[in-house]
């Protein structure tokens, strides 16, 4: 498989930077600056292994037989893991369908808690509070927040007893 080199991956990247030889060596050629690279010999072969690592990473290259860092490699890196931002309401959710932010807009915000309302219940489904709340923590952590939402925009009701949810008729359509 040829890699383009045009776009970095950040997987081995990180590898790299996990690694303590790497990173260290990486910091010393990071703060001697490009006017003083380092010699790309290292004594140890664990020394050598961390250069390697560094070069397949594309963080430095080898010129010369001296180290010279490569600090384009995280741009490149960030343009590949870009994502096309979502279309419509989705967008307010993140890769995972969390809820990455709210809408200011009232009618985006509605519109955004009648899809999460869809998502965790059947028009026709009566559900106790704690199974309701299990289902929205797949949104995010404030669950009670959430359910509160879904009720003051009349998107969910309560039962009569207050310990049961539904989808209003209005939400259900």
């Amino acid at each position: 498989m040829t890699r383009d080199p045009a776009r970095a991956d950040w997987r081995p990247i990180m590898a790299a930077l996990a690694n303590p030889r790497a990173r260290h060596l990486f910091a010393q050629l990071v703060l001697a600056g490009a006017s003083e690279p380092i010699n790309a010999g290292p004594s140890t072969s664990k020394q050598r292994q961390a250069s390697a690592m560094l070069v397949r990473a594309g963080l430095v290259r080898e010129v010369d037989g001296r180290l010279d860092v490569h600090p384009e490699v995280f741009g490149r890196a960030l343009a590949a893991a870009a994502t096309e931002p979502r279309p419509g309401i989705e967008r307010y959710l993140n890769a995972r369908g969390e809820i990455d932010r709210y809408p200011s807009g009232a009618g985006e915000r509605r519109a955004l808690l009648e899809l999460l309302a869809r998502q965790a219940l059947a028009a026709d489904e009566v559900v106790p509070e704690r199974e309701l709340n299990e289902r929205l923590a797949r949104f995010g952590p404030d669950t009670a927040a959430l359910r509160r939402a879904m009720v003051d925009e009349e998107i969910l009701e309560r039962t009569r007893s207050g310990s049961e949810y539904a989808r209003t008729a209005r939400a259900a359509e």
